[in-house]
């Protein structure tokens, strides 16, 4: 008998939970448990405090899935999110969990065609996901009506604050119905919030998940950066110098997963994959020996890794960067369980830099830089194995007849020599260097970002202020050396604006932008 919560559990119709087995959930989170059935109830609005990966767009999406009648030509439910990256995300995860039901998700956002956002908007769309600024564009052109709602989520709402997004949510539920159901997110619960909250949300509950480390203090968190084409070199480096890897390694693709066992069963290694693919039988055997330690290396996609407990791992190794903190957060908390150490590798390319770093602010973790095992390393740990099972092979019994053998070798060969032939004999192929790839060393980052890395920039002027790509250009130009085809990708909104430059400029446009005592303003756009 057990009290395990599931998500049959929770209250959830046979159509969504088939689509959450095929997408690979198997357990609900906290925030899913607490979150799922007051939201079907759909009887009060809802305040609910929740930090950053802990499944929260599952939380809102399934019961939100549940909710919404397919038959409907009017927008039911409108999910904000405070920036275009996270429209993109919520709205692909929301997509994935809802099966056959025919619903329709549409993301709206800056900086995507609005020709393109108006033609699918007039194809009953039933929940929209969509970016403060580019919303109200939509309800001032009156292509967008929120008047028969029934539901409104306020995603990231304290990043909303923080990007100065609160008037705009504000004037969006001004064009709502008054009985709708409303739902806030936020990791934190700022006065602002509260009052936002007292003003359009009455008779609500509070959710609060409780605080925890996103990431195990027995975990430590490395990352290598290397060349996409030296990734399966460095996975072997890795595999090589730890005496016993025991270790679950992520890929972003089913290809992916394919091919790097393939290569690795070649190679020798006793490898195994799981994927989406994959039957309920073909999972259930190759992790039965996988926890065996029958194969000690396991790779995954993150569908179906989903649910995986083993113990005493060593190693949890992102092959691919992961797509976001609670994906990372996910992945590396497989290892270092039950009070055992381990060690999480991220293996970026010179271009992911930067996404790593937004993975470690959000999951506030540490993960250090490292360098690949050298060939010479591998080397020497392998001969150090080797030394301690000789050793402890003598430190028992051996069989009289290979002494006898011995004795006979002596007598016609140096002791040396004979010693150093067998070594050769039963060690050539393990302690060979050519069995391995030359792995190109990656320059400093300031080398490596001066000739590929671009960022992208947040400048808190907008069309109230007068704003327009050519005076937004002209603005930085008289304050940092920057030819006009080095800024991209210039988007300007009411209140605020965003652009794209090289990595050395935006460092120095930040510097020769920012204000004593006060708000810099141009700033790195937040993820």
């Amino acid at each position: 008998m057990t009290n395990k919560k599931t998500f049959k559990s929770l209250g959830l119709s046979a159509t969504i939970l088939d689509a959450i087995n095929k997408k690979g959930f198997e357990e609900p989170t906290s925030i899913q448990i607490i979150t799922i059935p007051v939201m079907l109830r759909d009887d009060t609005n809802i305040i609910s405090q929740a930090q950053t990966g802990t499944g929260k767009t599952a939380a809102f999406g399934l019961p939100l899935l549940e909710m919404i009648n397919p038959q409907s030509k009017a927008v039911q439910a409108l999910i904000l999110v405070p920036t275009r990256e996270l429209a993109i995300q919520v709205s692909e995860e929301i997509s994935s969990l809802k099966g056959e039901t025919g619903i329709k998700i549409v993301p709206i956002y800056g900086g995507q065609s609005i020709i393109q956002q108006l033609r699918r908007l007039k194809k009953n769309v039933h929940i929209v996901v969509g970016t403060p600024g580019r919303i109200i564009d939509h309800l001032k052109r009156k292509t967008l009506k929120l008047e028969k709602i029934e539901h409104l989520i306020i995603d990231e709402a304290d990043e909303m604050l923080n990007m100065g997004f609160i008037e705009d949510v504000e004037e969006i539920m001004k064009h709502t119905n008054t009985d709708k159901r409303t739902l806030l997110f936020s990791a934190t619960i700022p006065n602002k919030i509260k009052e936002l909250a007292r003003k359009y949300m009455e008779n609500y509950e509070l959710i609060k998940v409780k605080q925890e480390h996103l990431t195990t203090n027995l975990t430590e968190q490395i990352y290598f950066e290397v060349k996409a084409s030296d990734k399966f070199e460095a996975l072997c480096r890795i595999i090589d110098i730890k005496d016993n890897f025991y270790g679950l390694v992520f890929c972003r693709t089913k290809i992916d997963v394919d091919s790097i066992v393939t290569h690795l069963v070649h190679r020798g290694y006793d490898a195994a994959a799981i994927h989406g693919d994959f039957s309920q039988m073909q999972r259930e055997n190759t992790l039965k020996n996988f926890k065996k330690q029958k194969i000690n290396i396991l790779i995954a996609t993150d569908v179906a890794a989903r649910g995986i407990d083993v113990m005493n791992l060593t190693h949890v190794i992102n092959y691919s960067l992961p797509e976001n903190p609670e994906s990372y957060v996910h992945r590396i908390g497989r290892t270092g369980r039950a009070g055992n150490e381990g060690t999480a590798i991220t293996f970026i390319t010179p271009s992911e830099y930067k996404r790593l770093m937004f993975i470690q602010r959000i999951a506030k973790t540490d993960i250090k830089k490292s360098k690949v095992p050298k060939i010479t390393d591998i080397i020497n740990a392998k001969k150090k194995k080797i030394d301690d099972d000789l050793n402890t092979i003598l430190d028992n019994e051996i069989d009289v007849k290979y002494y006898n053998w011995a004795k006979s070798l002596i007598k016609e060969n140096n002791p040396s020599d004979i010693l150093a032939a067998i070594l050769n004999y039963c060690f050539e192929e393990q302690l060979n260097p050519d069995a391995y790839g030359e792995i190109q060393e990656i320059g400093g980052r300031k080398k490596q970002l001066d000739k590929k890395g671009k960022a992208r920039l947040f400048v808190a002027l907008g069309k109230k202020d007068k704003m327009n790509a050519k005076k937004l250009v002209n603005l930085i130009r008289n304050k940092v050396s920057i030819e006009n085809r080095y800024i991209s990708d210039i988007l300007v909104m009411d209140k605020f604006s965003f652009i794209t430059v090289p990595f050395e400029k935006a460092e120095q446009i930040l510097v020769s932008f920012q204000k004593k005592g006060g708000k810099p303003l141009i700033t790195h756009a937040k993820k």
